[in-house]
């Protein structure tokens, strides 16, 4: 993700990309993540979560290995096609995969520090990206850097037990026995692995058709999972991180490298703001979390807006090329980023009117408060609760059914932004922004069960009677 912003300044360039050919590079990513969730649930529930993860690994490699040789829009659509499969794959199964290994006690943690991994990922993504902006053809480095931790990811997951849940579902009790003793230093291994088996014996009677019946309360949790990624989405990050050079460059930071660089802010401020989520999440709880980080992300959110709306900046030309004028647009002319003094432009009758460079920092600080409340909150904790809320025996199917909704709408998001703010202007797109974290906060305090301090099976039980 982090990858793909300081990308996108070299190859609107190198392949003359029009806005809505951004549009679609940027979201052909999301559109393979949609296509492998679609069918995700199968490979998972049949192959097992360790096998999904090695996958994952080689079709990374093999879709930055296209986007690097091959230079041309089809084979960068392609790329980035099969590295959002692989993306949503490893999502997924990463997520179950740990929740199913861990103890009760530090489930939270384990199934946040994956999300944790990601925000390094994407700081990293923002620090090659400046590393390489000033550097002839370097979105190919920017592509080929990604390849070795996939390779390291393969590896290493070889090493790695099968989840004794996984096992057992498949009638290897005792295999899944050897998984536990390895795991746990305690002596309860045979009470936990009773625990599963009863667990998956009664969920085993669980279709795919059951995810809409209310039988178990499936239906109302599959709801709360639905919502609960929908809200990850329409509160706005995805555009954040996917735009973020192409936005902070449109705003006044002049240069590639600039831009890059100042984005590279928000990947840091994303990993600080993960640490202490997942260190604390076991003792404070998710649900409290995404009520803190909710109410952030409205206050931020509505800063941000207003201040965006005082400095009459509309960025209607967010997506033009840097050779354009690089002009954007005032509700009374356009303004020159290149920081001139006010002027006509020949042919136009328009005056450049440059931005108040207070207003300018002021909307990053802004900005940086909400990826600080979102790192908190959306981020790790809405994958620590789709992981806890659903029984063993629909979970894969469950979770891939969240994960259609979470990337189809992250695709439409993304696949619109750059049209919609020039339709409507920024300042209204990011009060939209403001107005979905709100009733976030109501949804978050009405139907987000807290699930800290419980197994699987029990937090299942406990939401079967509701």
């Amino acid at each position: 993700m982090g990858v793909i912003s300081g990308a996108l300044l070299q190859l609107q360039e190198v392949l003359s990309l029009t806005c809505q050919r951004q549009e679609m590079v940027v979201s052909a990513l999301l559109f393979g993540a949609l296509l492998l969730s679609l069918g995700g649930g199968f490979l998972l529930d049949t192959y097992g979560r360790k096998f999904s993860i090695i996958v994952t690994a080689f079709i990374i490699i093999l879709g930055n290995i296209i986007m690097t040789c091959v230079v041309s829009y089809i084979a960068l659509i392609i790329g980035r096609v099969m590295v959002g499969i692989a993306i949503a794959l490893s999502g997924i199964a990463s997520c179950l995969y740990l929740a199913e290994i861990a103890p009760q006690n530090k489930r939270g943690l384990l199934v946040s520090l994956y999300e944790l991994m990601v925000v390094i990922g994407v700081l990293l993504g923002f620090v090659f990206s400046y590393a390489f902006a000033s550097v002839s053809n370097g979105w190919k480095y920017m592509f080929c850097i990604v390849i070795p931790p996939a390779v390291l990811q393969a590896i290493t997951m070889f090493f790695l037990p099968v989840s004794p849940r996984f096992l057992i579902k498949t009638g290897q009790s005792e295999a899944a026995s050897d998984v536990l003793k390895r795991l746990r230093a305690s002596s309860a291994v045979e009470d936990e692995l009773k625990s599963i088996q009863t667990a998956l014996k009664e969920e085993s009677q669980y279709s795919f058709s059951d995810l809409f019946r209310s039988k178990d309360n499936i239906r109302t949790r599959l709801l709360i999972g639905v919502l609960l990624v929908f809200f990850q989405q329409v509160t706005g990050q995805p555009n954040v991180l996917f735009y973020a050079s192409t936005i902070l460059k449109s705003v006044g930071f002049h240069s590639n490298e600039a831009a890059t660089l100042a984005s590279t802010g928000i990947g840091a401020v994303k990993v600080a703001s993960t640490i202490p989520a997942v260190l604390l999440v076991d003792r404070v709880g998710s649900k409290t979390f995404l009520c803190i980080g909710s109410i952030a992300m409205t206050v931020s959110l509505a800063t941000l807006g207003v201040v965006t709306f005082q400095s009459h900046t509309n960025c209607i030309s967010i997506c033009q090329n840097h050779a354009s004028n690089r002009l954007m647009m005032h509700d009374d002319g356009w303004s020159n980023t290149t920081g001139e003094s006010p002027a006509k432009i020949p042919n136009t009758g328009l005056q450049i009117k440059k931005v108040s460079g207070t207003l300018k920092w002021l909307s990053l600080v802004s900005l940086l408060v909400y990826i600080a409340a979102f790192s908190i909150s959306l981020g790790p904790m809405v994958w620590v609760v789709l992981s806890e809320i659903f029984p063993m025996g629909i979970r894969g199917k469950a979770m891939s059914a969240t994960a259609v909704i979470n990337w189809g709408i992250n695709l439409i998001i993304s696949m619109t932004f750059l049209t919609v703010t020039e339709k409507i202007g920024l300042a209204n797109v990011i009060f939209t922004y403001a107005a979905m974290s709100f009733a976030l906060l109501v949804f978050v305090v009405l139907c987000i069960p807290e699930t800290k301090g419980q197994s699987l099976e029990e937090i299942s039980k406990k939401l079967a009677k509701k």
